[in-house]
C-alpha cells in the first residue's frame, strides 16, 4: 500500500446551465456552457475541429462517500467503483458530450449531466483510438436503469 499523499486540483472553469437540483438521467438534450478561466482560453484553440469532448469535473455538491451502493435503488448492491454513482472517495466524474461550438473562453456542449456552477477540472477531445471500446461488456442491470 502506498502512503496517502495530497493532490491539489484547481478548476479551469465552471459550468453554466439551468440545472439546479440533482437528478438521475435525462441529460441527453441539456445544453450547457463551460466558461473557462481566461488564462486558459488559448487551450481551446482548434477544439472546434472535434465533434465531441470529454468533460472532467468535480462533483462539489457530493458530501461523503460510500464503498457499496445500490444504483438508482433498483440495481444490485455493488462496489462504488462498479457503478457511475456520485458518492465516491474522490468525486471526480467524466462525461462525453457533443461540442456545439466555441466563443472565446466558452464552449457550448450538449448532454452534460452536471449542476449549474460545477467546477470543470479538464477538457479532453474525444479520440476513438483511446476512448472507443469495441465489444464492450456491462452487467445486465445497467440496461434496466431508467433514465
Amino acid at each position: 500500500m502506498t502512503p496517502e499523499r495530497e493532490i491539489k486540483i484547481k478548476p479551469i472553469g465552471f459550468v453554466k446551465n439551468g440545472i439546479k437540483k440533482p437528478r438521475f438521467g435525462n441529460f441527453a438534450d441539456e445544453i450547457s456552457e463551460i466558461v473557462v478561466d481566461k488564462k486558459f482560453a488559448d487551450g481551446l484553440d482548434n477544439i472546434g475541429d472535434y465533434s465531441h469532448v470529454i468533460i472532467v469535473y468535480w462533483m462539489d455538491k457530493v458530501k461523503g462517500y460510500v464503498t457499496k451502493h445500490k444504483p438508482q435503488g433498483t440495481g444490485p448492491l455493488v462496489g462504488i467503483f462498479a457503478c457511475r454513482c456520485a458518492q465516491r472517495p474522490n468525486p471526480v466524474a467524466i462525461t462525453t458530450v457533443k461540442l456545439l461550438g466555441r466563443n472565446g473562453n466558452k464552449i457550448k456542449v450538449k448532454g452534460l449531466d452536471v449542476l449549474n456552477g460545477t467546477p470543470v477540472i479538464d477538457i479532453k477531445p474525444y479520440w476513438p483510438q483511446y476512448d472507443k471500446v469495441r465489444n464492450g461488456k456491462v452487467p445486465s442491470w445497467v440496461g434496466r436503469l431508467k433514465f
